[in-house]
């Protein structure tokens, strides 16, 4: 079944798609905000309040919002990112209903009650240090902020633990007055769901909603830097990006599918080179990211302090390598792991609605899959290996955590790219 459309006249979207076969569905509400959209000052924000909005409603307690969905084997869930916050919950089909009406409910009408504000905020700080503890996390936090310094896009999601300590009850109804606006709100639901009932639903619970807010996101610049700290671990945790392709860019495909054969899997380049082959690293790979207006190109790797200089270099000289030699073997298997995640997750309820609704968010349409994968089938062996040429001219940065003293400067890598 084809994606269904609607978008009410206030401007909130519903998109919807039925799977008749399952017993089950997953329904949503995507909002167009998160760490990007903050001011400095409001940094941490946006998932702060994606936590409170399960600590009580007009209608609810916390309780309650716990165990409304648990009650009849279902779960709600929510997660903030850079570019949205999602609250979504997996049902069986006949409680899609009582999940609507619970996600309307949070999402719309959080009490920001002052005593559960003080617990949520001490169980952000807990998780703020808990990811602090944890270097190939942390690592990916210093690794934005030195692509996108001074910008909202380089914040950490968290925000650092000064800000969440002083965030008020008005903080958070103020973030919400500048941003969860119905044009702003996608709802997805895909399963075995009722379209029709599904927007009448959501047009009694969301149709009222009156559009204030605006996009306050800045446009993205990829500046690239290198941040470094030194400290005694078990492990040294190595990270490079280099600019890629926004998620509206042509290229996006290419990007994904040159990532995907120099450091996606078992069967990479890198894996078999300084994993396989040197026994450099336990993991080692790459990655495609995108948001609205630009990318990045990141390669993660761990290993010994007295190793990671070799490892650093060798990436680069594999990814030299990549640029020349790549086989049009490698590039077909890269694409057909890309289809395979793609067609894979199409099965999940879950997967198809968090899909349509970020095709929602970028395009104002959800592609046919088979469009997708058309897309992906028209990535050439030149298109790929005049990719993997261009990162290492673009801008880079990197990010380096543990016994990294040894370790070459990012102009050293650059240079050696070039050489």
């Amino acid at each position: 079944m084809s994606p269904r459309i609607h978008t009410l006249p206030n401007g909130f979207r519903i998109v919807t798609e039925l799977q008749p076969s399952m017993q089950s569905a997953s329904i949503g509400v995507w909002v167009l905000a998160g760490g990007r959209h903050e001011r400095v000052e409001q940094n941490g924000i946006a998932h702060f309040l994606e936590h409170m909005a399960f600590k009580g409603t007009e209608r609810r307690t916390p309780l309650q919002i716990a165990e409304v969905l648990e009650n009849v084997g279902g779960y709600l869930n929510a997660y903030t990112s850079r570019e949205v916050t999602a609250y979504y919950a997996r049902v069986l089909k006949d409680d899609v209903s009582l999940a609507l009406d619970v996600i309307g409910d949070i999402v719309l009408n959080p009490i920001f009650d002052p005593r559960e504000l003080e617990v949520e905020r001490g169980v952000i700080l807990s998780e703020i240090g808990q990811a602090l503890d944890t270097p190939d996390d942390v690592i990916f936090d210093w690794l934005q902020e030195a692509t996108f310094p001074k910008q909202a896009l380089g914040r950490t999601i968290l925000g650092p633990a000064e800000r969440v300590r002083s965030f008020s009850r008005d903080d958070l109804a103020g973030f919400v007055e500048e941003h969860y606006s119905p044009e702003r709100m996608v709802l997805s639901a895909a399963g075995n769901i009722d379209h029709d009932r599904i927007v009448a639903e959501a047009a009694e619970i969301f149709g009222g909603l009156k559009s204030h807010g605006r996009d306050h996101a800045d446009p993205a610049r990829f500046e690239g830097g290198e941040f470094r700290k030194v400290k005694k671990l078990e492990q040294a945790h190595f990270t490079l990006a280099f600019e890629g392709p926004g998620y509206r860019d042509e290229d996006i495909y290419i990007a994904q599918t040159a990532t995907t054969a120099l450091g996606g899997g078992m069967s990479s380049r890198l894996f078999q080179e300084l994993r396989e082959k040197r026994g450099l690293c336990y993991t080692i790979y790459a990655q495609s990211g995108a948001y609205a207006d630009t990318g990045m190109t990141t390669i993660y790797a761990g290993t010994s302090g007295d190793q990671v200089g070799e490892l650093a270099e060798l990436t680069i000289d594999e990814m030299k390598r990549a640029a020349d030699e790549m086989t049009l073997v490698e590039v077909d298997r890269a694409r057909a792991q890309i289809k395979a995640g793609l067609l894979m997750g199409m099965e999940s309820p879950s997967s198809r609605a968090e899909r349509n609704a970020r095709m929602i968010g970028i395009w104002g349409r959800v592609p046919a899959v088979e469009e997708t994968v058309r897309r992906i089938d028209a990535v050439t062996l030149d298109g790929v290996r005049d990719f993997l040429a261009k990162i290492g001219t673009s801008r880079a940065s990197m990010a380096l955590y543990g016994p990294v003293k040894g370790a070459p400067d990012l102009a050293d890598l650059r240079e050696r790219f070039a050489a």
